[in-house]
């Protein structure tokens, strides 16, 4: 089968029944051999259909007789592709968003139904010709209407509504709802960031440099199996996005010095704290999961770094690293709320409870790794979320019980936009005012006082 429609409405069937949309697209791909533009058009239709859900459902319950909620599953999840082409995919012809909607009802059990499937897409066409504007229409409510029109829950539109105000909200979930970029980090114990360009260029990929990131290049378009790009398999670069590069900039590491990476799989930050120091010196990667961690020891081989040793377990419990080490890094599982464009599913899979849930854990995981912490030691705490209860709330309540800690501000150390190191001293990146992940991080001293 090599009809990229339905093989996207398969995917998203495993979608709803509980599947993550990558994990779902990957089984699909994996049976069948596709075009390149195949290919293309069946992940923009399976991450599109998820992220755009709210909206997709609003138009079905704006337009049809049942609500969405209680349109047969398979059936909803046909009326979301059609949705989709038309709303969000210029290239696609309307006749054809249509056609290939109705053909997808006939194929999957729903021949009764072609007509009601046709007359729905139709009417959306012909409305919006009629009234010349949008035919989706809004609430007032500003909680309301930028969760329908851009698909968010509406807690996390109060999230961010509450720290940036309307117009930058809009902005940030337009930037949410881009295609993410793939950056790449290059290995400097390998290769030079000019060799790689050249590299690159040699097979006809644009790639740009980030300022202020010595290692970062940001691919332009699209670039096919990364697996098969020059330098990958001599381990010359690895993939990271620029944010993530800023945590280990952040944490400073130097040769010869103990580091823990206490949340380390799958091993991105760990692997460029290596190229950091040289390879010289000894990082403990430490990880809850064993084949989380395989996922480290297969990219510090491929990039030819010695200088990692792994260790599964929970960081709260161990007891071995006490007064240890010269840095940690707490990169503290959270929630993802600033990567979210990456992770199509996200947004619905996260709740104002997992985030209270993951609140608990991250403070239990920053107090314990602080121990590890020689006197004068450094560590940094990061997460790829922009809920305060994972960030200024942490932080804050780690600083009260920990007399013998502060933040410290790195000296030479530079966000792309530097206008966001905040006087309290943490660094917070908004993913559209600084064009990469959403990311917190605070870099903390441990004062020589504090046995």
């Amino acid at each position: 089968m090599t009809n990229p429609r339905q093989l996207a409405f398969i995917a998203l069937r495993d979608v709803h029944k509980g599947a993550y949309a990558d994990v779902a697209l990957d089984r699909v791909l994996q049976k069948v051999n596709l075009a390149d533009s195949d290919r293309r058009l069946m992940t923009e239709l399976i991450y599109g259909s998820v992220r755009r859900q709210r909206t997709l459902d609003t138009l079905i319950d704006q337009l049809a007789k049942k609500k969405s909620h209680q349109q047969p599953q398979d059936l909803r999840t046909i009326l979301h592709l059609g949705f989709y082409q038309l709303r969000y995919q210029e290239r696609i012809p309307a006749s054809a968003a249509v056609n290939t909607t109705v053909q997808l009802a006939k194929e999957n059990g729903f021949s009764g139904l072609t007509g009601f499937v046709n007359g729905l897409l139709r009417q959306y066409i012909r409305l919006a010709e009629k009234i010349k504007k949008d035919p989706l229409q809004l609430p007032e409510i500003p909680v309301e209407r930028l969760g329908i029109l851009h698909s968010f829950p509406d807690w996390i539109i109060q999230v961010w509504l509450e720290q940036l105000g309307l117009a930058e909200t809009e902005k940030l979930c337009e930037w949410m709802n881009q295609s993410p970029t793939i950056d790449l980090r290059i290995n400097p114990l390998r290769t030079s960031i000019e060799e790689v360009e050249a590299a690159l260029q040699s097979v006809g990929i644009l790639v740009r440099r980030i300022p202020d990131l010595p290692q970062a290049l940001r691919l332009i378009g699209s670039a096919g199996s990364i697996q098969k790009l020059p330098g990958f398999k001599e381990g010359w670069w690895t993939v990271q996005d620029s944010s993530a590069q800023l945590v280990s900039h952040l944490l400073d590491p130097q040769p010869g010095e103990v580091v823990i990476d206490a949340c380390a799989a799958p091993g991105g930050k760990t692997t460029h704290m290596a190229e950091l120091m040289g390879d010289k010196g000894k990082i403990w990667a430490c990880d809850r999961t064993s084949s989380r961690l395989r996922k480290l020891q297969e990219n510090s081989q491929r990039l030819n770094l010695q200088s990692i040793q792994m260790y599964t377990g929970d960081s709260r419990h161990f007891k071995q690293f006490q007064n240890t080490a010269d840095r940690v890094l707490l990169d503290a599982p959270c929630s993802g709320l600033g990567t979210m464009h990456r992770h199509a599913d996200a947004r619905w899979r996260q709740t104002p409870e997992s985030v209270r849930e993951l609140s608990v854990l991250q403070k239990e995981l920053l107090a314990h790794t602080s121990t590890f912490v020689k006197p004068g030691g450094v560590l940094v705490y990061a997460t790829c979320t922009l809920h305060p209860a994972e960030n200024e709330e942490v932080i804050s309540t780690f600083l009260a019980e920990s007399p013998y800690w502060q933040i410290e501000s790195p000296k030479g150390f530079e966000l792309p936009d530097s206008t966001h190191s905040t006087p309290q001293g943490w660094f917070k990146v908004w993913p559209h005012r600084q064009d990469m992940d959403g990311f917190f991080m605070v870099r903390l001293r441990k004062t020589n006082n504090s046995e």
